[in-house]
């Protein structure tokens, strides 16, 4: 009969999209690119710096392409690394890591940790991601060796910013900045590092990794020009021409990945707005290798001249 053909050819259609589609996802997650943004919060008159903020690579040893693209980026000459934390998705990634970097661990940094520096990914349902947040986190996998991880970036001179504040000059600017820990594991201690960002530094950054508002709420007030996160993935699987459904925080979509400003319709120059730079990050989950519309990436920040 006509009609059991029919529905065959749709089913067998509908399969051939889904693969495709999903071939498409798993292609994606290997086309890394080197986003460039400026970024206006230097004083008048002081010279560009090139920040390059790395976040949520998400390394395995097996992942041979994106260890070389890492290796690459020394290559674009920053002068200050930060790097937003989940650098990692496997116990044996530390080396590898390390070797990746290379020639980018004797650049100034700084740095915080995610979830996924401390806690071995677990597999998860991915359509949780779309429902509210319960609350619960997946503190009962294996523990990651973080403090290897911590022990690599401290010794090429990397500042820790947990739950602290750090102050570094990088050429003629002298850079003031205030990190927390985790704050999607609730590790963050803003009480720590709350209070009037330092007026005499060219720049105030606030570093975190999951843009959680509590957080950019405080940086913001305190008077921090810009903020930098990651753990979003940009929303990881985007619809074209809708954009990110969710970010697995409590940051709105719209701004699941670039610039923007932080409150959203703050301008510059108020009192209580920052810049807020959301990293959509090198990675994903060993188990939800997939991006859509959401290239992974790295940037590169040129910091020029404010108003």
């Amino acid at each position: 009969m006509v009609l059991p053909r029919i529905a065959r050819a749709l089913a067998a259609g509908g399969v051939a999209a889904g693969a495709g589609l999903t071939a498409y996802a798993v292609w994606e997650t290997r086309s890394f690119r080197l986003r460039e943004v400026d970024l206006p919060v230097l004083p008048p008159g002081q010279p560009s710096l090139r920040v390059l903020h790395l976040s949520d690579i998400h390394l395995t040893p097996g992942q041979r392409r994106k260890q070389d693209w890492l290796a690459g980026l020394h290559a674009c000459e920053p002068d200050l690394v930060v790097n937003t934390g989940d650098n990692i998705a496997h116990r044996d990634s530390v080396p590898r890591l390390r070797d990746a970097l290379g020639p980018l661990l004797d650049v100034p940094g700084v740095f915080v940790f995610g979830s996924n520096d401390y806690y071995s990914p677990t597999l998860r349902n991915p359509l949780r991601y779309l429902l509210p947040d319960n609350g619960k986190r997946h503190t009962n996998s294996s523990l990651l060796p973080w403090r290897e991880l911590r022990d690599v970036f401290t010794d090429a001179g990397w500042l820790d910013l947990t739950n602290r504040h750090a102050s570094l000059k990088v050429g003629a600017t002298t850079f003031s900045f205030a990190g927390v820990d985790d704050p999607h594991l609730r590790y963050d201690r803003l009480e720590d590092v709350a209070g009037p960002a330092d007026a005499g530094a060219d720049v105030r950054l606030g570093v975190a990794h999951a843009p959680y508002l509590r957080v950019l709420d405080q940086f913001a007030v305190d008077g921090y020009d810009a903020i930098l996160a990651g753990h979003t993935h940009g929303g990881q699987v985007c619809v074209p021409g809708v954009g990110a459904l969710t970010t697995n925080c409590d940051l709105d979509p719209a701004r699941a990945k670039g610039l923007h400003r932080h409150p959203a319709r703050s301008r510059p120059g108020e009192p209580g707005s920052a810049w807020l730079h959301v990293s959509a990050g090198l990675g994903t989950s060993p188990y939800a290798q997939v991006r859509v519309a959401c290239r992974p990436e790295a940037t590169l920040l040129t910091l020029s001249s404010r108003g």
